[in-house]
C-alpha cells in the first residue's frame, strides 16, 4: 500500500489529527460528520489534514474489520485533498461534504473504481458512470477513496464474498457485521468514514446498522432515485440511503442523496433540504404501535426483546404514547408474498450471468436457489404477490390512522460467528432458507415506508441490537425526528468500540 508522505501544516504531522496504531481514536475522525463539516469550512483543519487522517485510520484499523475495499492510491487521494484546499482558498466551497472521504457501497457505480458485487464474475469491472446520489455525493464535495464490502450481489446480511473476503464486526472480529451494508456500517463504527451509504431491500441498512450500533436509515421509496438503470419501474423493493454515526449525520446525508432525477420517473420530486435542517419537533401524544415479535410469530434470541422494551422507555419520557398492538394479519401470508417477489427480482437481473453453464460454479448457492425459483414463476404468481403486498399495505396503512409510528426490533439474532454464513436457527427453531433470521426486516420492506434503525444497547455478551422506528409513506422527516430524539435521551450512538476507546 502506497505511503502518504506530506509536508507537515502547522507544526504537525498528517497523523496527528486521526487514529494511532493501536486502534485509538481522536481529533478529527473523532468529529461528527457535522462537526468535521464546520471545522473544514471554517478552515479549522484543511482537506490535506482530513484526508492524512482517515488514511492513517484507515490504515491502522481496516486489515482488522476489512470495511473498505477497493482502496484507491493514497498520493492521488491527498493531491485530490489538496486541490479542495486550493479551491476552498479561493472562495469555491463545494458544500458541506467538502473535503470529505467517501467510500461507496460496492452495489454502486462510481466512475473509474471496481463495482464487483463481490462476484468473481465481476471482479476487474470498472464503473464507466456514476450512480446518481455517488454524483450527487461528489458534488457536494467528497472525495471517493473507494468501496465498502457486501455480500455477493447483495444477497444475505452477512458481509462476506470470494472477492473480498468477510466483513467482520465492530464490536467483536470474530463476529459477523450484518448486511448487506456491512462494510459501510462497520466503517463508521470504527471511524474509517465520516457517513457512508448504503442499499435496503431486506434490512440491508437497518441490520448492519444494529449489529454495529450506528445509525441505518431506509427511506420511502422513491426517495433517492435508483439508477441510471436498464430496469426503472418494477424494482420497488430496494432502496439506497444514508447511514451514519448519529440521526443528524445521516440525515444531512439523506438531504444530499435524495431528490427527483428525470431519467428516474418514479422518484420523488418533494424538496430534499428539509432533511438538513432542525430536527426538533413536539413529540407530546405522538402515538407509537409496539408490534414486538408480531405476538409470537417470529422467534429472537434471548434479550432482544427485552432490550427494545426497556429501550421505549425514552419515547414515553419524550412525551410519547407507547400500546403493544396486535396485527390481524396472516403473517405466513407476507412471507410467501416475499418470496415470490424476491425471486422474481433476483432471477430477472442475475438471470443473464446465470446463463452460461460455466458461469454457475462461480455463484453462490443462495443466489441460483433465488434465480431459479423465480424462474420457476408464473405471471399469476407474481401478480397474485402484488396484491398480497397491497393488501398488506392496507392494513399498515389502518394501523396509521390510529398510531403515528410502529416499532419492532432491527433484527432476530445477535451478530453470530463470522466464519457462519448464516443461522440454521433461532432460539431452538430451525431457519428454512438463508434469509428467514431476518424475516423482521420484511413487513417495513413491503410497505415502501421510511425505517430507521436506532440503537437500544448492549446484551450481557457487549453485542450490540437494535430497533426499527417506522412512519407512514413519505413521512421521512417525521420518523427522523423521532430518531433524532430519541438518539439524544439515550446516548447509545455515543459509545464506541473498545477499539476506539
Amino acid at each position: 500500500m502506497n505511503q502518504h508522505n506530506q509536508p507537515e501544516k502547522n507544526g504537525k504531522g498528517h497523523g496527528s489529527h486521526g487514529g494511532n496504531a493501536d486502534g485509538a481514536v481522536s481529533g478529527i475522525v473523532a468529529l461528527s460528520a457535522l462537526e468535521l463539516s464546520a471545522a473544514i469550512k471554517n478552515r479549522d483543519v484543511s482537506c490535506v489534514e482530513v484526508m492524512a487522517s482517515y488514511l492513517d485510520r484507515i490504515d491502522a484499523v481496516n486489515p482488522t474489520y476489512n470495511a473498505i475495499v477497493s482502496l484507491r492510491n493514497h498520493d492521488e487521494l491527498m493531491d485530490e485533498a489538496e486541490r479542495k484546499d486550493a479551491e476552498l482558498a479561493k472562495g469555491d466551497y463545494h458544500g458541506w461534504m467538502h473535503g470529505f472521504p467517501h467510500a461507496v457501497k460496492d452495489l454502486a457505480a462510481a466512475r473509474g473504481l471496481p463495482t464487483t458485487e463481490g462476484s468473481p464474475l465481476l471482479k476487474g469491472m470498472t464503473a464507466q458512470h456514476d450512480e446518481i446520489f455517488v454524483a450527487r455525493i461528489k458534488k457536494a464535495g467528497a472525495i471517493i477513496v473507494g468501496k465498502t464490502n457486501t455480500p455477493e450481489f447483495g444477497l444475505g446480511s452477512q458481509t462476506y464474498n470470494p472477492v473480498f473476503g468477510t466483513t467482520v464486526n465492530a464490536y467483536d472480529p470474530g463476529l459477523c457485521a450484518g448486511g448487506s451494508s456491512g462494510g459501510a456500517a462497520v466503517a463508521l463504527a470504527t471511524r474509517m468514514l465520516p457517513v457512508a451509504d448504503g442499499s435496503d431491500m431486506m434490512g440491508s441498512l437497518r441490520n448492519p446498522a444494529a449489529f454495529n450500533n450506528v445509525i441505518g436509515f431506509r427511506p420511502s421509496f422513491g426517495r433517492v432515485p435508483c439508477g441510471p438503470s436498464p430496469e426503472i419501474y418494477f424494482g420497488q423493493l430496494g432502496v439506497e440511503g444514508p447511514m451514519g454515526r448519529n440521526v443528524k449525520d445521516t440525515a444531512m446525508l439523506l438531504a444530499t442523496m435524495a431528490g427527483f432525477d428525470a431519467r428516474i420517473p418514479l422518484s420523488m420530486k418533494e424538496d430534499p433540504q428539509p432533511f438538513s435542517g432542525s430536527l426538533q419537533a413536539d413529540l407530546q401524544a405522538r402515538k407509537i404501535a409496539w408490534l414486538g415479535d408480531f405476538s409470537g410469530y417470529l422467534t429472537l434470541q434471548p434479550d432482544i426483546l427485552s432490550l427494545c422494551e426497556t429501550s421505549l422507555e425514552h419515547f414515553e419520557n419524550l412525551g410519547c404514547i407507547v400500546e403493544p398492538v396486535t396485527i390481524d394479519h396472516p403473517m405466513d401470508k407476507l412471507w410467501r408474498t416475499w418470496l415470490t417477489l424476491r425471486h422474481w427480482l433476483v432471477a430477472g437481473s442475475l438471470g443473464p450471468l446465470y446463463g452460461p453453464i460455466e458461469n454457475r460454479a462461480k455463484i453462490k448457492p443462495e443466489a441460483i436457489w433465488e434465480i431459479e425459483n423465480g424462474q420457476g414463476l408464473t405471471a399469476t404468481d407474481v401478480y397474485q404477490a402484488s396484491i398480497d403486498r397491497s393488501a398488506w399495505y392496507q392494513t399498515v396503512a389502518d394501523l396509521f390512522n390510529r398510531y403515528d409510528y410502529l416499532m419492532l426490533p432491527s433484527a432476530q439474532v445477535f451478530p453470530f460467528d463470522a466464519g457462519i454464513h448464516w443461522p440454521g436457527e433461532v432460539a431452538g427453531k430451525s431457519m428454512d432458507t438463508y434469509h428467514r433470521w431476518m424475516e423482521i426486516t420484511v413487513p417495513g420492506s413491503l410497505t415502501g415506508c421510511p425505517i430507521a434503525n436506532v440503537p437500544v444497547g448492549f446484551n450481557s455478551r457487549g453485542l450490540p441490537m437494535g430497533m426499527q422506528i417506522m412512519g407512514p409513506a413519505t413521512g421521512d422527516l417525521k420518523v427522523l425526528q423521532l430518531a433524532h430524539a430519541y438518539d439524544q435521551a439515550s446516548g447509545w450512538t455515543k459509545q464506541v468500540p473498545l477499539t476506539n476507546a
